[in-house]
């Protein structure tokens, strides 16, 4: 099997001995070796394409553009040796002359002596030059079988902690290869920094200090990539100046040991009602009740945060919420499930229920996951006829049979934007890998391992899986349809007579998921005039291979997705559990321990690996257990931090030191409208059922059902295109502060006569709230403009007969006629700001008390004692007291706090 590239920075020793060279010694560099004549030959791929990439050669803006440059072309990153090689001395004019190796232009041009449009590359006379001019002399070789294989990198330093700005440190590059071989490549290797304001690197691998902070500087060299954390901490109290801090979980120790090294000292713990509010939000997706809140005040157990925990964990909310994250990631989502049901849009329900029970259920996540990645139309024995009969009834108007109860959920492979099997292997490697491979498709991807042929070995898996009607039961199924009276119905016609029969009770024909296996390849005829096909039979390839795995004959499975689903299974799989804890992490966090979560590329590594591993391992450990990873999270020290940072944090946003406030997701912000405006009792139903919950909503994108779909998307909910993490957005802005001031449905939430304000009114004895608020201001508005075309239309026709145009002046006469109908049809509006009932005022209420719930209801927590004096003398004298409370309530969740989880 290819070796994986590991996370950490080596692997087992290779032993043996090259050339006298012993297994713990290292070549010395190339460069020193050139620096004199030599009479080495260079290897094209250890020095010679490595070479090409450091000097920029098979660059983007160079040769390794698509079309090349200057008619001469070379691989992206240079990892295509044969397409390199051959582009290098083939042709009609081959770069490479053997017969004069001084003249070849691929010596040539670099160094100036033909004009290049890249420019010098290399002087002269130089290392580089002798090194070129060397394998061209000893007839340029491309690679061969005996050439080995690269094995890994070995970089030093592993870290680097820099004390000043300025301070150096020079890495040391080994290239380590299957024969044994060891070889100091530094002057090969191409460097990069993922941040030059805290560390600059050069061409050479010499790293400078700047700014305190930590990032990595990454090491590329042949299919090597190697980051190396840099460090400059951003106090004096590094190291063993650290004062003592509370480590009372694992993840708190390992954080901490981060912090350590950066002198960052994290905040302290936050308050019960900092924490209530954050965890309820974060694990399930809803604001806690008023009542809620006062209730964990109350709780003087010191285990109630633990409980709390747990008890949320258990709440359908909980599973509501998880849900939603599952099937954004998954791709659920109705505008790409057109038409693969009898019934329109309920194949987004189907998704949302199937998930939603193994969430609720606590099913292991690799179980969940082979759910969608095994899926099959079919249950495991069923026939077509049960099939159709089973699903029919599912369907049925009147049915209480759910999908959720199917052994597995086919709609993930039935997809508009699945059908190809590049898109399914992007879609896939986003999901269930936290991999963006899109640019292996055309390329060797720059910031990882993955070569055009990983890419295309690892579609193989994704070829045999088709949806539609399978050609086993092409017999059955046209009989149904001519049972049905269907035969001479087609497209839509046909789907909606489908649909009235199967909700009248009907049993009607089904498509399906399927799988086809791979068959034996056929013994070559020798006799046989025909081409025997490569590689390809007409179920898709024959082979295929997982990323960094060798290739395997797909013959060998009854399904060939099964040796996909046993490599996300195993324990030392890099990808699988570490893309759902890291994707977990980041929604308790607002960053991943990687970020972003679904990149989880070589060059984009952990701000804390050791962190990142534990819980990989410890949810690998579980069982998959889904619950663990929340758990283990939500009940750290470093979760339940407070957001207020010290002088030592202040500026950290990716080392877990503070919570970082951050605004809540759309359907969580929509929900919390819907809860803060809502009297008690529709409160509490909200937190026990998930009826009109926007967590709730399964599919997404224009054609998705139920809740604000304006709200949700101003808000930035996921539009479930691309699988990747960025269809949601995070990000604040204009329109979302414009719905929260003035929107209609605002204001009518906070004007229902049964939300929270009408039960005020009510305990009150005031009249209740009255005029839809948003309606009043828009006839204003609309009557604004329509004076302002009144006006206009009086100046025009003044105009025309004072120039004798009648005609005219009589055509705008009868549209100012049309105008005052209109306006006539509004009624007054000239005071429509004042929405107050004046004669509606409380003498002596209890002001603290509702001050105190409005508070709780959005902000969950009491106010201040400024802010209650403030508030209670703002209601109290009002002119109107409902409409006083009304605006308290509009002021508290036109607040950041309200729309900001921290």
């Amino acid at each position: 099997m290819k070796v994986l590239l590991s996370f950490t920075l080596s692997l087992a020793v290779v032993a043996g001995a090259v050339d006298g060279i012993g297994a713990d010694e290292v070549i010395r560099p190339i460069s020193q070796r050139f620096a004199t004549d030599n009479d080495e030959t260079p290897d094209f791929r250890k020095h010679i394409v490595p070479l090409l990439s450091r000097l920029g050669c098979n660059g983007r803006a160079c040769h390794g553009s698509f079309q090349g440059q200057g008619g001469f072309r070379l691989s992206l990153f240079g990892y295509d040796f044969k397409m390199d090689h051959e582009n290098l001395t083939s042709g009609d004019e081959p770069r490479v002359n053997l017969d004069k190796p001084e003249d070849s232009l691929f010596i040539q041009k670099p160094t100036m002596v033909e004009i290049h449009e890249g420019g010098e590359r290399y002087e002269p006379g130089s290392w580089e030059h002798k090194v070129f001019l060397a394998w061209v002399k000893n007839g340029a070789k491309s690679v061969t079988k005996e050439t080995p294989e690269f094995v890994r990198l070995d970089v030093s330093p592993s870290e680097i902690i820099f004390g000043s700005e300025g301070q150096t440190e020079q890495m040391k590059v080994v290239a380590v290869w299957s024969d044994g071989s060891r070889e100091d490549v530094t002057d090969m290797s191409r460097f990069q920094t993922n941040n030059d304001t805290v560390a600059d690197i050069s061409a050479t691998g010499l790293v400078t200090a700047g700014e305190p902070g930590d990032t990595h500087v990454v090491v590329f060299y042949d299919n090597g990539v190697v980051p190396i954390p840099v460090m400059r901490p951003v106090s004096k109290l590094a190291g063993a100046n650290y004062p003592k801090v509370q480590t009372p979980t694992e993840i708190d120790r390992l954080v901490v040991q981060k912090l350590q090294k950066m002198g960052v000292v994290p905040s302290e713990v936050a308050s019960d009602t900092e924490f209530l509010r954050r965890v309820r939000l974060d694990m399930t997706g809803t604001l806690p009740s008023a009542a809620e809140v006062r209730e964990f005040l109350a709780d003087p157990s010191p285990d109630k945060r633990s409980r709390k925990i747990d008890e949320l964990l258990e709440t359908p909310a909980y599973a509501a919420w998880w849900t939603t994250r599952l099937c954004d990631i998954t791709g659920n989502s109705d505008d790409q499930l057109n038409n693969i049901t009898p019934v329109r849009s309920a194949a987004s329900q189907n998704w949302y229920d199937w998930i939603y029970k193994r969430v609720a259920d606590n099913t292991p996540y690799d179980e969940l996951a082979a759910g969608l990645v095994m899926a099959n139309g079919r249950d495991s024995g069923e026939s077509f006829q049960d099939y159709c009969r089973e699903m029919s009834e599912i369907y049925f108007s009147k049915s209480d049979k759910s999908f959720a109860d199917r052994e597995s959920m086919p709609h993930y492979w039935a997809r508009r934007n699945f059908r190809t099997a590049e898109d399914r292997a992007i879609g896939f490697a986003y999901t269930f890998l936290g991999l963006r491979i899109q640019c292996a498709q055309c390329h060797k991807h720059p910031f990882d391992q993955w070569t055009q042929d990983d890419f295309k070995a690892f579609t193989g898996f994704f070829t045999h899986t088709r949806f539609g009607q399978n050609p086993e039961s092409r017999d059955d199924y046209n009989k149904m349809i001519k049972d049905l009276g269907l035969k001479d119905l087609r497209g839509n016609e046909q789907r909606r007579k489908i649909q009235e029969l199967v909700q009248d009770g009907k049993i009607v024909p089904i498509s399906e998921l399927f799988t086809t296996a791979v068959k034996p390849q056929p013994k070559s005829n020798p006799n046989s005039k025909r081409k025997p096909r490569n590689n390809r039979n007409n179920a898709g390839s024959r082979t295929a291979s997982v990323l960094g795995g060798d290739e395997m004959a797909l013959e060998n499975f009854d399904d060939p997705r099964q040796p996909l689903m046993d490599w996300l299974r195993q324990s030392d799989n890099p990808y699988f559990a570490r893309a759902f804890v890291n994707r977990v992490w980041a929604g308790y966090f607002n960053v991943g321990i990687v970020e972003p979560p679904d990149d989880l590329s070589l060059a984009n590594p952990p701000s804390n690996a050791p962190l990142l591993d534990y819980l990989t391992e410890g949810f690998i450990a579980s069982g998959y257990d889904m619950k663990w990873v929340h758990r283990t999270i939500a009940n750290s020290h470093t979760y339940q931090r407070s957001w207020k940072p010290n002088e030592t944090n202040q500026f950290d946003e990716k080392n877990f030191s503070h919570a970082i406030p951050r605004r809540i997701p759309a359907e969580v912000a929509v929900d919390a409208l819907t809860l803060a405006t809502a009297s008690d009792e529709a409160a509490q139903e909200w937190h026990d059922s998930l009826d009109g919950r926007a967590i709730a909503i399964p599919g997404a994108g224009r054609r998705s059902r139920g809740g604000n779909n304006y709200a949700l998307t101003i808000f930035g909910r996921s539009i479930r295109e691309s699988n990747c993490d960025c269809d949601r957005s995070m990000d604040a802005s204009l329109l979302q502060t414009v719905f929260m001031q003035n929107d209609a449905e605002l204001l009518n939430m906070i004007e229902n006569r049964r939300g929270w304000l009408g039960q005020v009114a009510k305990e009150l004895k005031l009249s209740p709230p009255g005029a839809d608020l948003a309606k009043v201001r828009a006839d204003k508005a609309k009557a604004d403009r329509i004076r302002k075309n009144v006006d206009r239309l009086k100046s025009k026709i003044a105009e025309f007969k004072k120039a004798g145009n009648d005609a005219a002046a009589k055509k705008l006469t009868d549209q100012l006629t049309g105008f005052r109908k209109q306006l006539a049809k509004l009624g007054p509006t000239d005071n429509a700001d004042d929405t107050s009932r004046r004669d509606d005022k409380v003498a002596n209420a209890n002001w603290d008390k509702i001050v105190d719930e409005a508070f709780l209801r959005t902000l969950s927590r009491l106010p201040s004692e400024e802010e209650q004096n403030r508030s209670r003398e703002f209601v109290a004298n009002a002119e109107n007291s409902l409409d006083g409370i009304r605006d308290l309530l509009w002021a508290l969740l036109n607040t950041k706090e309200f729309i900001v989880n921290h």
